[in-house]
């Protein structure tokens, strides 16, 4: 693993194959050349993508390992073994003397938070939005989080639950779990609280908006969310691990359906270039 958590693993010459095993270096298939069909037929003109920078530890790799793909990982993949396909960024060709003439894009890759560039989570709930939004920890795991969770809600003047609406349309009251994404949101009057005891003052038809002002912010519904709560606070606290795909709406425990959540991204930056899309 190098400095910038991308790790070169090695697998012989044969684009679109993952390696079964732990990364070896293994005598290499024959490969195509460029603008060469794998059946040998001429497909057109060279490939005149654009090669990637390699860091310099595929770069070694390459010269240990001529005729072979080296495959770039995401920098929050931490098993062991080969990593899952929605985890590797894309993949680099050796040629026969070493040197890396070839870039493969993975189109099923999955960025995670720390991919995306998006900033450090302010708290555990942030963190385990911004996991199950990419895909690297389970929707379960915002519940979990928020039911432990003191938040602060914005009141009116009555001390009642602001209502406002999210970009659907949809009823929402908005809350917000760290200091820096309420006072984003304005100098309002607002009242720390419980989720739990929140539900039991929620207007009618209104789901809860987390964070609104943050990078990543989600909603969820309230329907069956007061039971899912008051269990999660009940179990024993456990790290998200990342690169544990989950998605939400999935059924929790004794059949019961988690909350519908919607997330939404202010910026989307290419994993790559860390531009706007």
């Amino acid at each position: 693993m190098s400095d910038n958590g991308a790790s070169a693993a090695v697998t012989p010459s044969e684009p679109a194959e993952r390696p079964a095993g732990s990364a070896e270096f293994e005598p290499a298939a024959d490969s195509p050349e460029p603008g060469t069909s794998p059946d040998g037929t001429v497909s057109g003109e060279a490939d005149d993508t654009e090669v990637p920078e390699p860091p310099e530890e595929f770069v070694k790799a390459a010269k240990l390992a001529p005729n072979h793909w080296l495959y770039l990982t995401d920098p929050a993949w931490q098993g062991e073994g080969p990593p899952p396909d929605w985890a590797v960024v894309g993949q680099w060709r050796s040629d026969d003397d070493g040197e890396i003439v070839e870039w493969q894009d993975n189109e099923s890759y999955q960025p995670s938070p720390e991919a995306l560039g998006w900033p450090e989570p302010e708290d555990d709930v942030d963190a385990a939005i911004q996991l199950a939004t990419t895909g690297y920890g389970p929707a379960e795991a915002v519940t979990a989080a928020l039911a432990k969770a003191e938040v602060a809600v914005l009141v009116t003047a009555n001390g009642e639950p602001v209502s406002a609406s999210a970009p659907d349309g949809g009823a929402v009251v908005p809350i917000y779990t760290s200091p820096r994404y309420l006072h984003a949101a304005g100098r309002l009057g607002f009242e720390r609280v419980r989720v739990p005891a929140l539900l039991e003052r929620l207007p009618e038809g209104h789901s809860l908006c987390i964070n609104s002002s943050a990078p990543v912010s989600m909603v969820m519904t309230t329907d069956g969310l007061a039971d899912i709560m008051n269990a999660a606070a009940e179990a024993p606290a456990e790290e998200p691990a990342a690169g544990e795909s989950g998605e939400a709406g999935e059924s929790g425990e004794a059949g019961v359906e988690w909350p519908t959540m919607v997330t939404r991204v202010d910026t989307a930056p290419d994993a790559r270039t860390g531009e706007s899309r």
